[in-house]
């Protein structure tokens, strides 16, 4: 093997123990996530909400700040992936299976229970109201989520050059315990946390591919056949993780974006292709409108409950596996600055979701209000979340050959799920993104499978309650970790970046008549100033530090000589003495 033990084996030994438990005692277990999912629903729900929006607000900022030049690796760097792969491979790894799985569910959800209960139920104010919900749960808070960790993976990796490990991003505050016990710890919670997130998204796939067989073959829709659709699709996640990112997780990814806009254009072009031209632009509208808002609601006054089994789930949810996405976009980020990874990360992938569920959600609407309906009754009346997509597609021509091929992109995007948090789990535990025996991502793969087939079938309740309250609980710790590593990545830029100068203003005199304003435009602007850096006189090579210097065409000044070129307009210079030690001129 090839890896850290401590970490290695501590996360695998949990994640089993949870297996083992979980199908011994069924009832304790149930019972203890319930009671600790429903405490932190209703007492920390508002602190989900206030994180995700913080964590949002955080990452523009830093964007349009001077650090957003900052590049995630060596400063000569350039991006690795091409725009397009790159925007496929965050696609495929991200939310690819959660806009199958809720692209239709969620809005004629929403349609049929407003989530502010303000408006009539199925209703065209039910509509707007439904889209607003659906584009803010899978629109730019569920990318920040993603992104937050992947800048802090890309700046401490590429950057710093620390391990690919969670605990790399706290470095500035925890210095060499990083590769202590503390560091190891936080790497555990990491690991398990993204085990039982990914988990969570291969349960919901795995109850949607039940549906879409039920719905197609009449395969009925049962814990047995979930389980084994789940080591269908662990084999084959096995056998991507086996190729390696180019041959694999590339190669699907492609595959996956390329029939997901299929499926898209096809929905467009033989339904009302109008009304969902129409609506997609709408639907931009209402997001925009409705996202301050519902950026803080808290459903205070109503105090529904509504929010906690909504949002509160998707946020526990998305973070629990966002280091591995983290991570994994990182990774195919490297190169590109810190506002291109913000602008593409939150951009990209936002602008397809707004498009996804503005032609899934708007068709809906216009089957239940101008159509022969029936997408309510099942997907709320019935209960089938999971059966919402085909249901939708039963009112398209070539129902049994899309449905299908609608299966088929699921199960790829099951596949790539699990290859990536395969590769990226094994990195994590081994500290480093060497090549590693096979045979440790299968192990992940494998354990993947085994926890969702645990918490889909082995649970008394059903299925996605159960997901739904383990999940809840496990992301409570992730929260607290992305306050903290906000500031950890602001200090670690700072410490590399250094303070910004001083901005350079023309002096005024004062001025008392036309005559003295005039003579004061005349005087020239500020001298052009050549900014300095330090750079110590012993390095660690010692002696040869002034020598290798000197070859990089670095000139030195040492104390008591000028440590600052200040170039005037007509190209002379100026010194300015100074008691510090060696300096780099650069340019401003």
């Amino acid at each position: 093997m090839r890896t850290s033990p401590g970490v290695f084996f501590s996360s695998a030994l949990i994640a089993l123990l949870f297996v083992v438990v979980t199908i011994a005692f069924t009832d304790g277990v149930d019972s203890i996530f319930s009671t600790a999912s429903n405490w932190i629903m209703t007492n920390l729900g508002w602190f989900y909400i206030l994180g995700v929006t913080t964590f949002l607000l955080f990452l523009v900022g830093i964007a349009f700040t001077h650090y957003g030049r900052v590049r995630l690796g060596g400063d000569d760097e350039r991006p690795e992936h091409s725009t397009l792969a790159w925007f496929a491979m965050l696609f495929a790894a991200g939310i690819g299976t959660i806009l199958m799985f809720w692209g239709v569910a969620e809005p004629i959800s929403h349609f049929a229970n407003p989530p502010m209960q303000d408006v009539e139920p199925q209703s065209v104010e039910a509509a707007e109201e439904a889209m607003g919900f659906a584009l803010y749960h899978f629109g730019l808070h569920t990318w920040t989520i993603f992104a937050l960790p992947g800048l802090g993976f890309g700046y401490f990796i590429y950057k710093r050059h620390l391990p690919p490990r969670v605990s790399s991003i706290f470095a500035p505050l925890l210095g060499g315990r990083i590769y202590g016990p503390i560091g190891k710890t936080i790497d555990v919670v990491a690991i398990i946390g993204t085990i039982f997130g990914v988990a969570t998204s291969v349960g919901l796939g795995t109850l949607q591919i039940n549906a879409g067989l039920a719905q197609l073959f009449d395969i009925q829709e049962s814990g047995i056949v979930q389980i084994a659709l789940i080591a269908i699709v662990t084999v084959m996640a096995g056998i991507s993780v086996a190729l390696g990112l180019d041959k694999g997780i590339k190669r699907l990814s492609n595959i996956n974006i390329g029939m997901a806009v299929m499926l898209l254009v096809f929905v467009l072009v033989t339904g009302p292709s109008l009304f969902l031209l129409k609506g997609m632009i709408e639907s931009a509208g209402i997001y925009a409108e409705a996202l301050p808002r519902l950026a803080f609601w808290n459903d205070t006054f109503a105090d529904s409950g509504w929010q906690n089994t909504w949002t509160v789930f998707y946020w526990a949810w998305t973070i629990t596996w966002s280091p591995f996405v983290g991570i994994f976009i990182a990774r195919i980020s490297r190169g590109r600055t810190i506002r291109e990874f913000v602008g593409g990360v939150l951009g990209l992938p936002v602008l397809f979701s707004v498009i996804w569920f503005s032609i899934f959600g708007m068709g809906s609407f216009h089957i239940e209000l101008e159509g022969n309906g029936g997408l309510v009754e099942r997907v709320v009346g019935d209960g089938d979340i999971p059966g919402a997509l085909f249901e939708f597609l039963g009112n398209f021509p070539l129902t049994g050959l899309v449905s299908g091929i609608a299966i088929i992109l699921v199960v790829i995007f099951f596949v790539t799920s699990v290859d990536s948090t395969a590769m990226v789990l094994d990195m994590m535990a081994a500290g480093h993104e060497g090549k590693a025996p096979i045979h440790q991502r299968l192990f992940w793969a494998v354990l993947m499978g085994l926890v969702a087939a645990t918490m889909l079938v082995a649970t008394g309740k059903d299925g996605l309650d159960a997901l739904q309250q383990v999940i809840t609980v496990v992301g409570l710790p992730f929260f607290v970790m992305g306050f903290i590593m906000m500031y950890s990545l602001v200090r670690g830029i700072r410490e590399d970046l250094g303070e910004r100068p001083e901005p350079i203003t023309r002096q005024w005199p004062e001025v008392r008549s036309a005559e003295e304003l005039e003579a004061a435009q005349e005087l020239p602007a500020p001298e052009v100033v050549i900014h300095t850096r330090a750079i110590p006189d012993e390095c660690e090579d010692g002696e040869n530090a002034a020598e290798d210097a000197e070859d990089a065409g670095i000139h030195r000044v040492h104390a008591g000589e000028p440590d600052a070129l200040r170039v005037r307009g007509d190209g002379e210079h100026a010194d300015k003495k100074s008691a510090t030690g060696t300096t780099v001129v650069e340019e401003n």
